[in-house]
């Protein structure tokens, strides 16, 4: 197995024997331009994200500045929005579902190291794949471990450290993430109100 394929696979590699045979340069390259241009070029930035990211929806909009370790890695549904300052170590795959919203400084890791120091320091590395599900929202500055699985319509609250998988229709809040509550129909129904007075006035 193909060092790059180790590393997709989760399995142990070394990351310099990976960027010779993957030749992650142009990404690098992208990914750097984006946050380069003018914050008001919308569509050239959403070209250029289209052309890092290694699948996208039609929808998108990651607002620079952004940090990418692969970008091929990375997949992404429809009507993605992600905020400022947001990091994808995508080492291993990342998953995005559809309508999915970030705040500013949303750090998804996918990479990690051996627990043992002399396997670490002799540069073994691997990671493992993080999956966000559809309609998830994710506060500013939160944290997603590798491995992790969020499950659909959760909320992750600002500032939390998200090291297990959390199921869907929660809130879930602190370091680490615990589960505060369960997303319900009352929550439904209060808000479509407020949207309602929205429209109303």
């Amino acid at each position: 197995m193909s060092e790059f394929k180790r590393m997709v696979a989760g399995e142990l590699y070394k990351a310099s024997k990976v960027e010779p045979e993957y030749k992650p340069d142009n990404n690098r390259a992208l990914n750097q331009e984006i946050n380069q241009l003018n914050l008001l070029d919308t569509e050239k930035i959403v070209a250029l994200e289209k052309e890092l990211f290694g699948q996208t929806g039609d929808e998108l909009f990651v607002n620079p500045p952004l940090y990418i370790d692969y970008g091929k890695n990375t997949r992404i549904g429809q009507r993605f929005y992600a905020n400022m300052d947001c990091i994808f170590l995508d080492v291993a795959s990342i998953t995005i579902g559809d309508d999915v919203m970030f705040g500013p400084r949303v750090s998804l890791i996918t990479a990690s190291h051996p627990i043992d120091a002399g396997v670490r320091q002799r540069g073994l590395e691997y990671g493992k794949a993080i999956t966000i599900g559809n309609r998830v929202w994710l506060g500013a500055g939160v944290i997603v471990n590798p491995g992790v699985t969020i499950g659909e319509n959760t909320i992750v609250g600002s500032g939390t450290v998200v090291t297990k998988n959390l199921p869907e229709n929660v809130i879930a809040v602190g370091n680490p993430a615990r589960i505060l509550r369960e997303i319900t129909d009352s929550d439904r129904l209060y808000w479509e109100e407020k949207e309602n007075e929205y429209y109303e006035k």
